[in-house]
């Protein structure tokens, strides 16, 4: 095989890889109110299967690299394949919530296996502008991944299973170990044995796993309670204990030293807000269209399409004028754009009219992240030495997983808040104290599985209330999002060509 048909199937397996892992974040919030109603749980649940994933995901995506260099890419790479593919089907046939989130955990420990070692096939096999153009295509449709889950998630759940949406994972991991078979990589050279940071990545899970508990858990719990406070200081210590014994080790899974780029560290401190609302935002729209307005799963999924195609229609075109022009005005007006258009949702009622009322909204902030993300890849990856981006790649990665997994939690916690707070105001009278706790438990769902046969569910304050829930989780999103924009604005510098 020649060398350019050689490169051109390192491209495809490096984005069937890392496509799945991206897929499968966000194909499952359309499928949550179907495994609510199959599996039992509350909003609680639902931010739990989304962040068990993520969560393992973003804490074991660093340290994929140091074990690539000690049992080969290629193993690794289907190592996390053939773990992806046995996880997926954990999922599919998960008989209960507990053990759903149990396998969307270790699902997200193979896909921390794909994501970064995907990219790393591409910097081993392309150099120059080649491997711009590689990253840029293998950029393009990992974004585009994260969009078009909630579409096929919708389409399998209406038409079939939300079961169907791990099953499915099946078909893509074995096309892509099949064409794994006949990619060579060059081997990369080792001064030294490499080493495997798992105290730093122990420290790294039990931090943001102590503070995600705490954020999803508080709801139900309140503050006060030790078992929702001590698991947030624990993870705070343990993360701040990440960071300082990154600092101190000689082979750190997280290179601080990256973070004396310029760009990159302000590109980061970007991702982290942008992905954060991002991730929260699509979340909400996709459970409040279907728990809320009764939209099927389906009709969830296509809200989100415009995004899609947007992303597909104009990414590489801005990619392109942001290298003539500079990053940092597309990164600065971008995500400034992007929050406008959840902005623009904050009128959304219950009986939500999609084409006057929600439309305009995924159309502005669609416009806003096309104007976003590519440059914003290019960007952090621009600011290194080229045998430095693929760690680069998986830092931004692991940046923005953590980013929705931390957000998810959070935002979810104002919706649970705002809800609890409009059920006191408007149920007073109405429900009783015992009630309105029991009613608590379900934020966003407006004929509560278990409860509605008891007689007393009134859908108006019910209804009101996940509006003002989902009206304060919006408002939280757009700040994100928009804070992102103003840290761009502040602190990208366009390179000395374009100044």
């Amino acid at each position: 095989m020649d060398m350019t048909k050689q490169q051109r199937l390192v491209l495809v397996v490096s984005i069937l890889a890392s496509f799945v892992a991206f897929l499968d974040s966000a194909i499952v919030n359309v499928a949550l109110p179907a495994i609510q109603r199959d599996l039992g749980g509350g909003l609680s649940a639902q931010q739990w299967v989304v962040d068990a994933y993520m969560l393992t995901l973003g804490s074991f995506i660093l340290i994929a690299g140091s074990l690539s260099d000690l049992f080969g890419r290629k193993r690794i790479l289907n190592i996390g394949l053939l773990g992806f593919g046995a996880t997926s089907i954990l999922c599919a046939a998960a008989p209960n919530s507990e053990f759903l989130i149990f396998a969307r955990a270790l699902q997200g420990v193979a896909g921390a296996l794909l994501v970064p070692r995907s990219l790393a096939l591409i910097i081993a096999t392309f150099s120059g502008r080649a491997q711009g153009k590689a990253i840029g295509s293998w950029t393009a449709w990992t974004g585009i991944a994260f969009i078009i889950g909630p579409l096929l998630g919708g389409i399998l759940v209406d038409s079939a299973s939300w079961r169907w949406i791990f099953a499915i994972n099946i078909l893509p991991i074995t096309i892509t170990l099949y064409l794994l078979k006949h990619v060579s990589v060059p081997k990369r050279e080792q001064s030294a044995k490499p080493s495997v940071d798992i105290f730093g990545t122990v420290l790294c899970a039990l931090g943001l796993g102590g503070t995600v508990f705490a954020l999803i858990e508080q709801p139900h719990y309140g503050w006060t309670e030790p078992l929702i406070y001590l698991p947030l200081v624990l993870g705070i210590i343990l993360l701040v204990g990440f960071i300082l014994h990154e600092r101190r080790i000689k082979n750190p899974m997280l290179p601080l030293g990256l973070f004396r780029n310029h760009n990159f560290s302000v590109g980061n401190v970007a991702t982290l807000a942008i992905y954060a609302g991002l991730t929260a935002g699509m979340f909400l729209i996709v459970v409040f269209l279907q728990q809320v307005s009764g939209y099927s799963a389906l009709e969830a999924g296509l809200s989100l399409l415009p995004v899609t195609l947007i992303l597909f229609l104009l990414s590489s075109r801005i990619g392109a004028l942001s290298a003539k022009l500079g990053p940092r005005l597309f990164m600065g007006f971008g995500p400034l754009i992007a929050g406008s258009g959840f902005l623009l949702m904050m009128g959304t009622p219950a009986d939500v009219n999609y084409w006057t009322q929600l439309f305009p909204g995924i159309i502005v902030f669609g416009l806003g992240l096309a104007l976003t993300v590519a440059p914003l890849t290019a960007t952090i990856l621009g600011d290194v030495a080229k045998e430095q981006a693929g760690i680069a790649s998986a830092v931004n990665n692991a940046v923005a997983r953590i980013a929705g997994l931390l957000a998810v939690a959070a935002v979810g916690a104002i919706v649970a808040s705002q809800f609890g707070s409009s059920l006191d105001k408007l149920g007073d009278g109405y429900y009783n104290p015992t009630q309105i706790n029991e009613l608590k438990q379900t934020p966003l769902v407006t004929y509560p599985p278990g409860l509605a046969e008891k007689g007393y569910i009134d859908y108006e304050i019910l209804s009101q209330a996940s509006v003002e829930a989902f009206r304060a989780g919006i408002l939280s999103v757009a700040f994100l999002i928009m804070a992102g924009g103003v840290i761009s604005l502040i602190g990208i510098r366009n390179p000395s060509r374009v100044q």
